[in-house]
């Protein structure tokens, strides 16, 4: 199969291609879904039922001003589960999701994708970060963990399935103090995309385009849903027409320090700092170049900027924080031991892995989608157990 292919330009010119574009400027598209450019262009390609939107993406502070969340504040914990599971909040949740997967679908395998259905147990699995931990499995006498993120079979799979994704469980015991930030979940569901031969601005235009047309799809078949939990459809309008914004960790990093918080330059930008960002922005923004430290072993490391990674999030508006993180991937055998090495992690563990890696892995990108921080922002609810039917708080034991 000819998969469409990312173009980055500086200038203009014309593509035909379909792909979504994330810009520097403004550009006419048929259809909203971002490419990321510094210039402008055109891109014209046959569509169904075409549709001319401007893409602006602007590098740029934030707003100056906080846009307000619109969902009441939640309960610190969920009722009890029964209660809970009988609940028209939920229920409302539950249709907004169904929809939210059903157009996840649909977009990925007309971008060529193919479904797998990932692993549940493994010998090792992301080594995570923020405190979080991986539960442990006796497999047979052998020491496996339920996985907290498939990301090293997503790699691992991609001599057989070049575009592919999962619709991921994953389980990660969450330090205690994070029950309360209302983003955090012990179990939880990701869409997890991974793409062979591709670079961070092809993962991002398929991450973008991804969330645009899951929004389109729910705004579209639902539209009662979300009106009757008080969503305005005003307040989608820019991810609709495929504006994004981008801006670098040291940007991020620059804003937050000028507002007064004490954000650490070499770390991820932290959950206080996040909302802090998310709160003032009123489009989706991209944070890009994490620095070296802040993130897994499996993270690409730019080549010409030693201490920078090719890694990205994608960060809601109005304080609903990130929704996606992603990046290009490390396929070096040797550069993939010593970069666990520098993490603190045994090569052992990870023996099965790195005999792929020997063997030849693809140099890919990928990147992660919160199943239930999408439908939170998409519903307006104040925290992550009330779009979860089985919710698990970190900390708090429940059935």
């Amino acid at each position: 199969m000819n998969q469409p292919q990312t173009q980055i330009v500086n200038g203009s010119q014309t593509v035909n291609q379909p792909q979504t574009q994330i810009v520097n400027g403004s550009q006419t598209v048929n259809q909203p879904q971002p490419q990321i450019v510094n210039g402008s262009q055109t891109v014209n390609q046959p569509q169904p039922q075409p549709q001319t939107v401007t893409v602006t993406v602007t590098r740029s502070p934030a707003m100056e001003q906080p846009a307000p969340v619109s969902a009441a504040p939640a309960p610190a914990t969920p009722p009890p589960l029964g209660e809970h599971l009988r609940s028209p909040e939920l229920r409302a949740a539950m249709l907004v999701q169904q929809e939210a997967l059903q157009g996840a679908r649909d977009y990925l395998r007309g971008q060529g994708f193919t479904e797998l259905l990932p692993p549940l147990v493994g010998p090792v699995t992301d080594p995570g970060g923020r405190g979080a931990k991986a539960l442990d499995v006796d497999y047979y006498g052998h020491p496996y963990k339920l996985m907290t993120s498939a990301i090293l079979y997503k790699q691992a799979s991609l001599r057989g399935f070049p575009r592919l994704f999962y619709i991921a469980p994953n389980v990660r015991v969450e330090p205690e103090e994070t029950a309360t930030t209302g983003r955090h979940l012990v179990e939880f569901h990701q869409i997890d995309v991974e793409i062979a031969d591709a670079g961070r601005e092809e993962a991002q235009e398929i991450a973008a385009g991804l969330l645009t047309h899951v929004t389109e799809h729910v705004w579209t078949t639902i539209p009662e849903i979300l009106t009757g939990l008080g969503r305005m459809e005003a307040d989608f309008a820019d991810i609709r027409a495929g504006k994004y914004d981008v801006r670098t960790h040291d940007e991020a990093v620059t804003r937050l320090q000028s507002l007064g918080h004490p954000q650490n330059p070499d770390g991820e930008i932290d959950w206080a700092g996040e909302r802090i960002l998310s709160l003032e922005s009123d489009r989706p923004f991209f944070v890009d170049d994490y620095p070296k430290g802040s993130r897994g072993f499996y993270d690409r490391e730019d080549p010409e900027r030693p201490g920078v990674l090719r890694n990205f999030d994608l960060i809601a508006p109005h304080g609903y924080g990130e929704l996606v993180s992603g990046s290009e991937r490390e396929a070096d055998y040797a550069t993939l031991v010593t970069r666990m090495r520098e993490s603190g992690e045994n090569p052992a563990k990870y023996a099965w892995y790195l005999k792929e890696a020997r063997e030849g892995i693809p140099s890919s990108a990928g990147f992660g989608m919160g199943l239930q921080r999408l439908v939170r922002f998409l519903t307006g609810f104040d925290a992550l157990w009330q779009v979860s039917a089985y919710p698990k708080l970190p900390g708090v034991v429940t059935p």
